[in-house]
């Protein structure tokens, strides 16, 4: 189960990428968000929520195999935060590319209260201040679109 859970933790490989891994790890959450972009918003929504809980799981074990708190190789929690921060606001690259950004530059900041947040012991820290980013790059990437009228 350790072994699994850090594979997830890490999605594969991109945890590792020696420069920039939660950069990898969003571009992974873009890629699986391409894939399931056109499903029902609640299927959407039930498979953010998945790899949230999923991505808590393992980002626990993670943090206890590499013997950090917050260890740079996990990046489920950009995975999971690149998710919420699309759902159900489509597949245009426009779109991907600007989810991508904003919630990049969230992640990086970490308005308040994701900087609490990521005070959190263990699994849920790591991915609460994600979360917490994502959703609030939802909120402004919805309102990109709202307000370009049909342009993004």
């Amino acid at each position: 189960m350790n072994r699994l859970g850090v594979w997830i933790a890490t999605c594969g490989p991109a945890g590792y990428a020696p420069i920039a891994p939660g950069t990898f790890g969003s571009a992974v959450g873009v890629a699986i968000y391409f894939l399931i972009g056109n499903w029902s918003l609640q299927a959407q929504i039930g498979a953010a929520v998945a790899a949230i809980v999923i991505g808590t799981w393992a980002a626990s074990v993670a943090a206890r195999h590499f013997d950090r708190s917050d260890p740079s190789q996990v990046v489920v929690d950009e995975v999971a935060g690149q998710m919420v921060t699309l759902a159900g606001l489509g597949t245009s690259w426009t779109t991907l590319l600007l989810g991508f950004l904003i919630f990049r530059a969230l992640d990086i900041i970490k308005p308040w209260p994701a900087n609490q947040l990521e005070r959190l012991h263990g699994g849920r820290g790591i991915m609460a201040d994600d979360v917490m980013a994502a959703i609030y790059g939802q909120a402004l990437l919805r309102g990109l679109i709202y307000f370009s009228h049909g342009y993004l």
